[in-house]
């Protein structure tokens, strides 16, 4: 990410979340004719205590020298939440870091799941359970968790990218029933990590790719909207069980930073848990039984 792309990618940040505020919203009146959405630069710069010439300057992407409680009166005044403020500090730190140098909190270039990861996740035998980095290829799954993902795998070299699926296969709004808030929130965890690793060959390609080959994704890639993903409920569509809503908790792993423990458990006596229990007896099948010709069973998600 070069320095003219960060300033960019600063200036549209911080236009689309003062989009976002309304004056009323921060006590300012809302009076007069508006030519945009949200609140005025000079209002941003009011709420923070700065000249409007100052923040207007800081908009444009050039923050060298801008100190952290400036940067922190700005997040205040625009309302950002946790993640946005960490975004907006990682994109000025991107912006300000000497050419060629890497700064930040630089990942480690190792994706390689520990194998106490692999043996936690393997005991793990009633909760789907995927292993993720941080530009969303699935790096390891207990059986349950594959079996929950099989599309993914099957239409994907290993490792399969979600994004990838999610974007580009035709048949991701089955397997995803939720899929403008599947696809929005897979953006704005690579929104996330693109700023954070500006120097990653694999998030620059995937972005590039998926932005040259989908309308979809560059729609939302030019919304600048970021998010964790630590935990909340995501739907799916199984066609061997059916529909089913799954609780997720995500946790880092501490060994190996820029990878990710997403486990799924489902509400007990719910429609989704018999769902759940009932995927969990056909991936055992499944996994046990070949054919009588030695192959793999064939798959559910073929086409009938």
């Amino acid at each position: 990410m070069d320095t003219v792309e960060t300033a960019k990618d600063i200036k549209d940040f911080l236009t689309t979340r003062r989009a976002k505020i309304t004056p009323d919203q921060v006590g300012l009146p809302s009076s007069g004719r508006r030519r945009v959405p949200g609140l005025r630069r000079e209002e941003v710069a009011f709420l923070a205590g700065v000249s409007a010439e100052y923040y207007i300057q800081i908009e444009r992407g050039q923050v060298a020298g801008v100190s952290d409680e400036v940067l922190h009166a700005i997040t205040t005044a625009l309302r950002l939440d946790e993640v946005e403020t960490t975004h907006l500090f990682d994109l000025a730190r991107a912006a300000t870091a000497k050419a060629g140098r890497r700064q930040g909190r630089a990942r480690s270039p190792r994706r390689q799941v520990p194998l106490s990861v692999q043996a936690l996740i393997q005991t793990m035998v009633t909760a789907p359970t995927i292993v993720q980095n941080a530009h969303l290829d699935i790096v390891a799954a207990n059986p349950l968790g594959r079996a929950l993902y099989g599309p993914v795998f099957e239409h994907q070299a290993e490792p399969p990218n979600l994004a990838h699926f999610i974007f580009l296969n035709p048949r991701a709004d089955e397997v995803f029933p939720a899929w403008q808030k599947a696809a929005d929130d897979a953006v704005a965890l690579l929104r996330v990590e693109a700023t954070r690793s500006p120097y990653s060959k694999a998030v620059t390609g995937l972005v590039g790719e998926l932005a040259t080959r989908s309308a979809e994704f560059r729609t939302r890639w030019a919304a600048h909207d970021v998010r964790a993903h630590q935990s909340g409920s995501k739907d799916f569509h199984h066609r061997a069980v059916g529909d089913m809503t799954l609780r997720f908790e995500a946790l880092d792993v501490a060994s190996a930073p820029g990878l990710t423990v997403i486990g799924y458990t489902a509400e007990p006596g719910s429609p989704s848990h018999e769902a759940l229990m009932l995927l969990s007896s056909w991936a055992a099948t499944e996994q046990g039984a070949p054919t009588p010709d030695g192959a793999e069973n064939a798959d559910p998600y073929a086409p009938k």
